[in-house]
């Protein structure tokens, strides 16, 4: 089967070299010669019209014009945008939650980790400064050396990458990922409204 479309493929190649210039076929972009090729031209006819009757494209024009008068008789309803509404058992005062007594020992507590933390950030900060400080000057010796050779691969290596972007990068989070969590089973119950005009 295979052996039958190659060979196809090859006889429409030369036959079509013939009347098509050479670079055409050597291009980089173009496929293999076992591929299908979609450049080839059709020749094929284009379909004929179904031929229409004019009374019913009459009757069909008709129904839309009594549609189009319909809805120019009743206004439209708008949509109402229940993100802006606020449900009315969310406004009830009364429901307060009450803030979390916590004993002194645990606020001290808390303030000490949140000051800790706060330092082990930092010191990682200034550590990812000083590499990144490091690695330019070293790129800058580099490229320096590197005009002393040759201008042509000082330019070329100026020359902007353009596969760097759009860079998808994704690093450690804040906190470390709970051991014991359970992910939910992941049930929705969908409460959209539907609005018909």
């Amino acid at each position: 089967m295979f052996a039958g479309v190659a060979i196809t493929l090859l006889l429409v190649r030369r036959e079509s070299s013939k009347y098509c210039s050479r670079w055409i076929w050597n291009c980089p972009w173009q496929s293999s010669l076992l591929a299908v090729r979609t450049a080839l031209p059709a020749r094929a006819e284009p379909r004929k019209k179904k031929k229409v009757d004019p009374r019913r494209e009459q009757a069909m024009k008709e129904r839309l014009r009594k549609k189009l008068k319909k809805l120019e008789r009743v206004a439209p309803e708008f949509i109402p945008i229940e993100d802006f509404i606020t449900p009315v058992r969310y406004k009830d005062e009364m429901k307060v939650r009450e803030p979390l007594q916590l004993s002194v020992e645990e606020k001290e507590r808390r303030a000490l980790l949140l000051k800790r933390w706060s330092g082990y950030k930092q010191q990682e900060h200034l550590t990812e400064m000083a590499a990144i400080q490091l690695l330019l000057k070293a790129q800058q010796e580099a490229l320096t050396e590197l005009r002393l050779e040759s201008e042509e691969l000082y330019q070329a290596a100026m020359l902007r990458d353009q596969g760097l972007l759009p860079l998808e990068r994704s690093g450690p989070s804040y906190t470390p990922p709970c051991s014991d969590y359970e992910a939910p089973e992941g049930k929705c119950n969908d409460i959209t409204r539907i609005y018909t005009q």
